[in-house]
């Protein structure tokens, strides 16, 4: 009989119940990282696609609420420039009303102003003229011209005009009608009587504050020989 020997082209042993597929473990896992690499760099291009249309649309977001932004406030600025305008016409149509009021009742007024002078504003008559006069003054009547104080023509009407020596301006002498404001509107202005200052009337001044009398002097002392000598 033969000896047989072993030789290369014997396979190991394989367990029972096993199949070729076990034989070749370390196949497998090669495969699988060849196929895990182009699905990473997919996922990742995908994602860096996405952070890139998010970036575009939050920029127009960012955009479009500033416009928005930028709307709401020229609005507001309108807004507030046309309250203000308003409140300023409210005042002033206001203001002409009650300067117009005020205007109608100046007559009475100089009636009640002459039956003081006369000390006629007696009785009942002093009640009702005394609470006239002050629903005018809460209404901001104010009343002025004062004798003495300097004409301005701004808010002074001259009907007599005459020449006093005692005055160095034109000067308001007489109150013939006093002036009457409403806050800085003057409503009528005081009718007054005023006084110059006489022509040609200047403050005495000494012969020596004179050249030529200075030189007339000069002049004498010379002629006579200069002052006498002791």
């Amino acid at each position: 009989m033969t000896e047989e020997t072993p030789g290369f082209d014997e396979q190991p042993d394989v367990p029972s119940g096993a199949t070729s597929e076990d034989a070749e473990p370390q196949a497998a896992p090669s495969s699988a990282e060849d196929g895990a690499a182009p699905a990473g760099d997919t996922a990742a291009a995908r994602s860096a696609a996405q952070i890139t249309g998010l970036t575009a649309q939050l920029d127009q977001v960012r955009t479009a609420l500033n416009e928005r932004t930028a709307d709401v406030q020229r609005l507001q600025a309108e807004y507030q420039n046309y309250r203000r305008r308003v409140e300023r016409d409210r005042i002033a149509v206001k203001e002409v009303a009650i300067a117009n009021l005020l205007t109608e009742l100046l007559p009475v007024l100089d009636d009640i102003g002459r039956a003081r002078e006369h000390e006629e504003l007696v009785g009942g008559f002093k009640s009702v003229a005394e609470s006239l006069e002050a629903v005018a003054g809460k209404m901001g009547l104010q009343q002025f011209g004062k004798e003495g104080e300097p004409f301005d023509p701004m808010i002074h009407e001259a009907l007599m005009h005459s020449y006093a020596p005692d005055v160095t301006e034109t000067t308001c002498v007489a109150i013939l009608q006093p002036g009457y404001r409403f806050g800085e509107r003057t409503i009528r202005p005081a009718r007054v009587a005023v006084a110059e200052p006489q022509p040609g009337a200047q403050p005495a001044q000494g012969d020596e504050t004179d050249p030529s009398n200075t030189a007339n002097g000069a002049a004498d002392d010379k002629e006579s020989g200069g002052p006498d000598e002791g």
